[in-house]
């Protein structure tokens, strides 16, 4: 199979098996966890799913979570209203107002500090959130795609990641193989 457009190549038996995977992940509307080690294309495979989908021409917009700063979470996620806090001038659309009848997908999940985790996971189960200083419910109607590289099930064990969190965004579970587990995919990779 190669999906030329999205830059995901591979004729193997486990890239195969992802691919279904993925297909039957985009005729739903369930939240996906994409897991697999770093560099295994997760991001590919959230578009992928977002292409063939009923969302496919909506927006599809991505959360690193590795990269945000707590500080500013709330804000780039929800957005802000003027004068919500020093130095804001103007009213700003939040990632999840911008992800509206489309897809919002958060890389790396797994490194989002906990203090985060409870009030994403209520804009999720809702759909409802307020943006930073601001009075009035708003709502988003976004499907859900996250990745991660860690091992969820162990964090959550560990109490370094919500089980509730956990459970909303793990609705279906798409492995995604790692060059090691698809070595037969490397001259085609390499051309």
């Amino acid at each position: 199979l190669d999906c030329e457009h999205q830059r995901m190549i591979g004729k193997s038996s486990a890239f195969q098996s992802c691919i279904e995977s993925l297909t039957r992940a985009a005729e739903t509307d369930a939240p996906v966890l994409a897991c697999g080690e770093s560099g295994v294309g997760k991001d590919l495979a959230a578009e992928y799913i977002h292409r063939r989908s009923s969302r496919s021409g909506r927006s599809f917009i991505m959360v690193d979570c590795a990269a945000i700063s707590e500080s500013v979470f709330e804000s780039e996620l929800f957005g802000h209203e003027r004068g919500a806090f020093t130095g804001c001038i103007g009213r700003r659309y939040g990632l999840f107002e911008q992800a509206d009848g489309g897809t919002l997908f958060f890389n790396e999940i797994g490194d989002l500090p906990q203090s985060l985790q409870g009030r994403l996971l209520n804009a999720m189960e809702t759909g409802q959130f307020r943006r930073v200083g601001g009075r009035e419910l708003l709502r988003a109607d976004a499907r859900i795609i996250c990745a991660t590289s860690h091992n969820l099930r162990k964090l959550v064990a560990a109490n370094k990641f919500r089980a509730d969190l956990y459970y909303r965004i793990a609705g279906i579970i798409c492995e995604i193989p790692a060059l090691h587990q698809r070595l037969s995919d490397i001259p085609d990779l390499a051309r």
